[in-house]
């Protein structure tokens, strides 16, 4: 048994400490410039700036009878994995990120710099990258297996790959990734059968027909067979990588909090935030401002 006084994530530290160091020197030894700008390319389709438009896109969708099922399935995955994630489980295992924890691994630190020490502003565990592009990949494999389409299994390869590069970039533990991959999973699975339940209502009520907003693009729908509306989905999603992905390549070295306790908290500083205004002059991360203003309590 561990000391009532550690939290669920320091305990989580010592659980997996050997496990998480022997996955972070796997990734050490394999670190190169190349990888530097795959990792950063994959860690994209779990970024907040790529998550939030695509959530948008996925409102859009449900005004389509055709993609209505894709549009529901992904804001229900979404929410139901922000939820548990963002809602509950960081604010309760309060684990702190590697690049805090093990600034006295020379080796750590080495291969965090390489990578180009990013770093964010919140608790660890679980990896809200990880879940976020699981719980999409899930929920748009699920979709996708069920209309027999072969590009289903992309979804799962993006994923795994985004999960990984969040271990190679050093901003998680493997065990944090492992913690996002069941949460991701869960919301994908809940948000397909929860899309199910609402397509039967529409199905029920008659509401597929008289809800398509594919009927104000009739005459451009029959002018190209049909083929503007992928094209305009494909567009539109290249658009939101684009958009998340190209501002990520200068991401590095942001400012970091200026809090200094029991360790210098490398964790991105709420720079110009209105939310998290600067204290005495100084910016903090989300953690330590909150512990600061005592809203954590």
């Amino acid at each position: 048994m561990f000391p009532v006084m550690l939290t669920l994530g320091e305990s989580i530290d010592k659980i997996f400490y050997n496990f998480d160091l022997w996955v972070f020197h796997f990734f050490g030894s394999i670190q190169n410039e190349l990888l530097n700008y795959v990792a950063k390319f994959f860690t994209t389709f779990g970024d907040e700036a790529f998550m939030i438009p695509v959530v948008i896109f996925g409102i859009v969708l449900c005004f389509f009878k055709k993609s209505r099922k894709y549009g529901f399935t992904i804001i229900f995955a979404v929410l139901v994995g922000t939820l548990v994630t963002n809602v509950v489980a960081k604010p309760l295992f309060l684990r702190v990120r590697p690049y805090n924890t093990l600034q006295d691994n020379a080796d750590f630190l080495g291969w965090y710099q390489f990578a180009g020490s990013l770093s964010e502003s919140d608790y660890s565990f679980p990896s809200g990258h990880t879940t976020g592009a699981v719980e999409l990949a899930t929920a748009m494999f699920l979709c996708f297996k069920s209309d027999k389409k072969k590009i289903a299994y992309i979804f799962p390869v993006i994923a795994l790959c985004t999960a990984g590069s969040r271990i190679y970039l050093m901003v998680h533990y493997a065990s944090d990734v492992l913690g996002g991959i069941f949460v991701g999973l869960v919301a994908g699975i809940c948000g397909y059968f929860l899309m199910k339940l609402v397509m039967l209502l529409f199905t029920k009520n008659n509401a597929d027909d008289k809800f398509d907003a594919a009927r104000l693009f009739k005459r451009i729908t029959e002018k190209t067979k049909g083929k503007a509306a992928p094209a305009v989905i494909i567009l539109a999603v290249v658009g939101i990588f684009l958009y998340a992905f190209i501002p990520s390549l200068s991401e590095g070295g942001e400012q970091v909090c200026a809090y200094e306790g029991e360790y210098k908290c490398f964790n991105a500083a709420r720079v110009d935030d209105e939310k998290y205004p600067a204290i005495d002059g100084k910016e903090y991360c989300k953690i330590h401002w909150k512990q600061l203003m005592g809203e954590d309590k």
